[in-house]
């Protein structure tokens, strides 16, 4: 990855720079997905600000039926600049911007991307999965149950655990029998996931699973 610019003080404007103030910097989360498994195209439903993928990942269409959003991807020459020395080599960021409820049909091609991203976005996977390729990537967290419902998906495989310190993430490949074992059995329930709204409590934590459809 090409070395980061020096942060700019903030102008109060909604921007990928101030939302990293808030959830940091998950350029190298991308990064490390890309390395392993090169995709070509990305979905990130609830993306709100976070361009994140586009840091590593050539085509990402965001969806977000916030208006903020919908305002800053509108400013093309903004996005543009936020990713100025941050995307890795060869990488030429294309990004379309749908404003949009990924709960309802979305205008995109079924079973179109490499790779669906679920971060703190509700359960996306119900409504979004037919966008997803076979051999497609499904990156998800706990919240809101994603990460729960793909564990229990029949379709879908466990490939990495992500782990992360501050803006400094990791893959564990090696241990994942370890991971997603809940602590109640009983909860690990579909219904009673999609009932509750948030995802069961494992043994082992992990900020987010990947998982690879078969």
């Amino acid at each position: 990855m090409n070395p980061p610019p020096r942060e700019k003080p903030s102008t109060g404007r909604p921007s990928w720079a101030t939302y990293r103030q808030t959830i940091g910097d998950r350029s190298e989360l991308f990064a490390a997905i890309a390395q392993v498994w090169a995709p070509a195209r990305a979905l990130y439903p609830g993306c709100y600000l976070d361009i994140s993928p586009s840091t590593a990942i050539p085509s990402v269409t965001y969806v977000d039926i916030d208006r903020r959003a919908a305002r800053y991807f509108a400013n093309h020459e903004l996005v543009a600049a936020e990713l100025q020395g941050r995307t890795r080599v060869g990488i030429e960021p294309a990004i379309r911007f749908l404003h949009a409820d990924y709960a309802s049909a979305l205008d995109l091609t079924e079973a179109d991307f490499d790779l669906l991203i679920s971060l703190y976005a509700g359960p996306l996977w119900d409504h979004c999965a037919r966008y997803l390729k076979p051999n497609g990537l499904f990156l998800a967290n706990v919240s809101h149950g994603d990460a729960s419902l793909a564990a229990l998906d029949r379709r879908l495989d466990l490939v990495a655990a992500v782990h992360h310190d501050g803006d400094r993430y990791r893959l564990d490949t090696d241990t994942l029998d370890s991971y997603l074992i809940p602590k109640k059995p009983t909860a690990a329930k579909p219904d009673t996931i999609r009932r509750e709204g948030r995802g069961i409590a494992y043994t082992r934590g992990a900020f987010a699973y990947l998982f690879q459809r078969t």
